[in-house]
């Protein structure tokens, strides 16, 4: 029997009124903005009318350093939102939006998958409520009006060498990274070299789901620096007086779309930064809405506990004041076999036959980076989870060499069989989750606000990626010395890298050892809120390949889309 596509059991699910969904959540049906059948905005108003309801214990998803074969995790939070049903509770799930440059790309949607998915599947990855746009909309209005303001006289003294602010569009296009603007004649700007960056890498995007309020994110508009003038004192949107205007075009986007998944659990789909070069996370306000829907709030953090977990921790709940009760950790057996280092994985090609056959010491092998990844959540002080996402074929011993090595920590771990059973197959993962909520969470930040940037880029480095020191150049070290003279220095830091690695090279697995961070240069982001060191070469806008998705995608003789994943 063929398992039916995602697209297939979306499409075969039996949605209930939304307005059942947030009654079931308590959030009050008259916040709700209907968006069709399959989403509505939750207006801002149910954070304060739901602020005397019982808090949910708050647990945040994250996983191993992601391989090529991937490791199922927004498919768990969904699946373990399904599967506190099926002990006797209510929990509500909080996850990005999905960005269409992946959806048309490699990497395909974001609903989940199997059993454990969001739905409507087509509406929430192409366009949802228009969040995306509107991001996108703000951030060039404030690129046309920088580039207006450079041609009617530079009254600021904006250094055009010294411009940091580039814009943004939500597809992938390799030919957009680098361009010049203002070519033609006198009255078509000012020529300069500039270039776009894909909506989720967006300082916008980032702001936006770090902000609290509406008054809140005004604020951080107007903080943006979008470039420095001759003597290096900052220039912001405030000055270039287009912070409200932006604000204006994100009214709409600042409130959450509420969803469901297959079984009927509210989701709460929110903003889409990047996991490179932002927190990968989703919104605060949608957290402070799911916060008071039930029993527990599972929220989503961007690729491995290095990147989007740290940055969960030390950025996000560093704003938002909110502290986690337990972490999950998704891992796979194939996932921690290619951490071995003994196999050639390549996307969309058969995999090896030898990461099929059974092998446990290669798990515990390339366990070595799952081992590191808990020692990431409880250096923080909160108590891991391991999911052990099973794939059909997966051996029982392999199976047991991760909980062998979930007990080397302390960790509870329970295997998970979500995507074929839905909710029903996390049921054992939701008990082990509840177990750790119940324990008394000593979470912690790991570096306070008043520690030099330097010395933060260290910590983070030491005790999360396991690095033996940092190397700054030249350029780096004059550009955090200009950020700490213009006040950033109180800054959480949020360290671009690749996330395929827990060091900064893509080719290291496991758990590296031996190696010194490379910082090439600092950048700010100060509306977010963070400054973000570069290590390594980064893409802010991806290219597509020979055969994208976008080449299978299509709509059928009933007007029906056809091939999206």
């Amino acid at each position: 029997m063929t398992f039916p596509s995602d697209l297939e059991i979306a499409r075969a699910a039996s949605l209930l009124p939304l307005t059942t969904v947030a009654e079931s959540a308590g959030i009050p049906t008259k916040y709700l903005e209907p968006y069709g059948d399959g989403a509505a905005k939750v207006k801002l108003g149910a954070i304060e009318d739901m602020a005397e309801q019982p808090r949910a214990k708050y647990v945040v998803v994250s996983a191993i350093t992601p391989t090529p074969l991937g490791e199922g995790k927004t498919t768990t939070v969904v699946g373990l939102g399904q599967g506190f049903s099926h002990i006797g509770k209510r929990a509500t799930i909080a996850i990005r939006q999905p960005s269409m440059g992946p959806t048309f790309g490699i990497k395909g949607g974001a609903a989940g998958g199997g059993y454990s998915q969001v739905v409507p599947m087509e509406l929430l990855n192409l366009h949802l409520t228009g969040d995306m746009h509107a991001v996108t909309a703000a951030h060039n209005m404030c690129s046309a009006m920088l580039d207006a303001h450079l041609f009617h006289g530079n009254e600021l003294g904006l250094d055009p060498h010294s411009v940091t602010w580039r814009r943004v569009l939500d597809i992938n296009e390799r030919a957009l990274r680098n361009i010049v603007v203002g070519l033609g004649g006198r009255l078509d700007g000012i020529p300069r070299e500039t270039g776009f960056d894909i909506t989720a890498a967006s300082e916008v995007m980032a702001a936006l789901a770090l902000c609290t309020s509406l008054a809140d994110l005004r604020a951080r508009m107007g903080r943006i620096v979008v470039g420095y003038d001759r003597t290096g004192t900052p220039i912001t949107a405030e000055d270039l007086q287009v912070a409200g205007a932006m604000t204006v075009i994100l009214k709409e986007a600042i409130k959450p779309n509420l969803m469901q998944t297959l079984e009927g659990t509210p989701a709460l789909v929110h903003c889409g930064p990047f996991g490179n070069i932002a927190t990968g996370n989703s919104s605060i306000i949608a957290d402070q809405i799911g916060i008071r829907t039930g029993d527990y709030l599972l929220t989503e953090a961007g690729f491995g506990a290095d990147m989007g977990a740290e940055r969960f921790f030390n950025i996000k709940c560093r704003i938002s004041g909110m502290a986690p009760d337990a972490a999950v950790l998704v891992a796979t057996v194939r996932g921690l076999k290619a951490h071995s280092g003994n196999h050639r994985i390549v996307a969309g090609k058969p995999l090896p036959e030898a990461l099929l056959v059974e092998n446990p010491d290669e798990v515990h092998q390339g366990g070595d980076n799952l081992r590191k990844q808990l020692e990431n959540m409880t250096v923080h002080g909160v108590s891991p989870v391991v999911a052990i996402n099973v794939f059909p074929g997966d051996h029982s011993a392999d199976i047991a060499a991760i909980h062998e090595i979930a007990a080397e920590y302390g960790a509870r771990a329970a295997a998970t069989t979500h995507f074929a059973d839905g909710g029903a197959g996390a049921s054992d993962l939701a008990a082990a989750v509840a177990e750790a909520c119940d324990e008394t969470s000593d979470f912690k930040v790991l570096y306070p606000d008043e520690m030099s940037l330097r010395d933060k880029i260290r910590t983070v480095a030491d005790k999360i990626y396991g690095a033996d020191g940092v190397d700054f150049s030249p350029q780096a070290d004059k550009q955090i010395d200009t950020f700490e003279t213009n006040g950033f220095g109180d800054l959480p830091i949020c360290i671009a890298k690749t996330h395929l690695s827990i060091s900064s090279d893509p080719t290291l697995k496991g758990a590296p050892t031996g190696w010194r961070l490379p910082v090439r240069e600092v950048r700010a982001s100060i509306g977010a809120g963070f400054i973000y060191p570069i290590c390594g070469d980064m893409r802010t806008l991806p290219g597509l390949g020979k055969m994208p998705a976008a080449s299978g995608i299509d709509i059928d003789e009933n007007g029906e889309i056809v091939g999206l994943s």
